[in-house]
Protein backbone atom coordinates (compact mmCIF):
# COMPACT_ATOMS: atom_id res chain seq x y z
CA UNK A 1 0.00 0.00 0.00
CA UNK A 2 1.07 3.53 -0.64
CA UNK A 3 -0.18 6.71 0.96
CA UNK A 4 -2.38 7.29 -2.10
CA UNK A 5 -3.83 3.76 -2.21
CA UNK A 6 -7.57 3.34 -1.86
CA UNK A 7 -8.39 0.73 0.77
CA UNK A 8 -11.83 -0.87 1.00
CA UNK A 9 -13.28 -3.37 3.46
CA UNK A 10 -16.69 -4.71 2.53
CA UNK A 11 -18.89 -7.79 2.75
CA UNK A 12 -18.21 -10.38 0.08
CA UNK A 13 -20.84 -10.89 -2.59
CA UNK A 14 -21.44 -13.53 -5.24
CA UNK A 15 -19.42 -11.39 -7.64
CA UNK A 16 -16.32 -12.09 -5.50
CA UNK A 17 -16.32 -15.86 -6.12
CA UNK A 18 -13.48 -15.81 -8.67
CA UNK A 19 -11.36 -13.42 -6.59
CA UNK A 20 -11.88 -15.53 -3.44
CA UNK A 21 -10.94 -18.70 -5.32
CA UNK A 22 -7.79 -16.97 -6.60
CA UNK A 23 -6.83 -15.78 -3.10
CA UNK A 24 -7.43 -19.24 -1.62
CA UNK A 25 -5.33 -20.88 -4.34
CA UNK A 26 -2.49 -18.39 -3.87
CA UNK A 27 -2.63 -18.94 -0.10
CA UNK A 28 -2.80 -22.76 -0.50
CA UNK A 29 -5.99 -22.80 1.56
CA UNK A 30 -9.68 -23.41 1.18
CA UNK A 31 -12.08 -20.52 0.72
CA UNK A 32 -13.23 -19.62 4.24
CA UNK A 33 -16.76 -20.58 5.27
CA UNK A 34 -19.60 -18.29 6.29
CA UNK A 35 -19.99 -14.57 5.83
CA UNK A 36 -16.79 -12.98 4.56
CA UNK A 37 -15.24 -9.56 4.57
CA UNK A 38 -13.06 -8.69 1.60
CA UNK A 39 -10.16 -6.28 1.84
CA UNK A 40 -9.02 -4.66 -1.37
CA UNK A 41 -6.42 -2.11 -2.34
CA UNK A 42 -7.03 0.04 -5.39
CA UNK A 43 -9.93 -2.23 -6.35
CA UNK A 44 -7.89 -5.45 -6.20
CA UNK A 45 -9.03 -7.98 -3.56
CA UNK A 46 -5.98 -8.98 -1.53
CA UNK A 47 -7.45 -10.66 1.55
CA UNK A 48 -10.65 -12.11 2.95
CA UNK A 49 -11.77 -12.91 6.50
CA UNK A 50 -14.48 -15.31 7.66
CA UNK A 51 -16.68 -13.66 10.28
CA UNK A 52 -17.63 -17.15 11.54
CA UNK A 53 -14.24 -18.78 11.95
CA UNK A 54 -11.74 -15.93 11.75
CA UNK A 55 -9.90 -17.77 8.96
CA UNK A 56 -8.05 -15.47 6.57
CA UNK A 57 -6.86 -15.99 3.03
CA UNK A 58 -4.49 -13.44 1.57
CA UNK A 59 -2.28 -12.87 -1.45
CA UNK A 60 1.18 -14.02 -0.29
CA UNK A 61 2.82 -11.94 -3.03
CA UNK A 62 1.47 -8.64 -1.71
CA UNK A 63 2.10 -6.88 1.59
CA UNK A 64 -1.14 -7.63 3.41
CA UNK A 65 -0.26 -7.50 7.13
CA UNK A 66 -1.93 -4.12 7.69
CA UNK A 67 -4.94 -5.05 5.57
CA UNK A 68 -5.45 -8.32 7.46
CA UNK A 69 -5.15 -6.42 10.75
CA UNK A 70 -7.88 -4.03 9.63
CA UNK A 71 -10.07 -6.94 8.49
CA UNK A 72 -9.67 -8.59 11.90
CA UNK A 73 -10.47 -5.33 13.70
CA UNK A 74 -13.60 -4.75 11.60
CA UNK A 75 -14.64 -8.37 12.06
CA UNK A 76 -14.34 -8.05 15.85
CA UNK A 77 -16.47 -4.91 15.81
CA UNK A 78 -19.15 -6.59 13.74
CA UNK A 79 -19.18 -9.66 16.00
CA UNK A 80 -19.34 -7.43 19.11
CA UNK A 81 -22.55 -5.86 17.89
CA UNK A 82 -21.49 -2.95 15.76
CA UNK A 83 -19.13 -0.05 15.67
CA UNK A 84 -18.98 2.12 18.74
CA UNK A 85 -18.68 5.74 17.83
CA UNK A 86 -15.90 7.74 19.36
CA UNK A 87 -14.84 11.32 18.90
CA UNK A 88 -12.36 12.11 16.19
CA UNK A 89 -9.41 13.30 18.24
CA UNK A 90 -7.80 15.25 15.43
CA UNK A 91 -10.80 17.51 14.80
CA UNK A 92 -11.74 17.87 18.47
CA UNK A 93 -8.16 18.72 19.38
CA UNK A 94 -7.91 21.38 16.69
CA UNK A 95 -11.18 22.97 17.79
CA UNK A 96 -10.18 23.00 21.48
CA UNK A 97 -6.78 24.56 20.88
CA UNK A 98 -7.92 27.16 18.42
CA UNK A 99 -7.06 30.69 19.43
CA UNK A 100 -9.47 33.48 18.59
CA UNK A 101 -8.36 35.99 15.98
CA UNK A 102 -7.14 39.25 17.48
Amino acid sequence: MTSSSILAIRPATGDDAAALARLAALDSAAIPHGDLLVGSVDGRPLAALSLCTGQVVADPFAYTDELVGLLRQRGRRLRDGGVRSRPRAGLASRLRHRTPAA
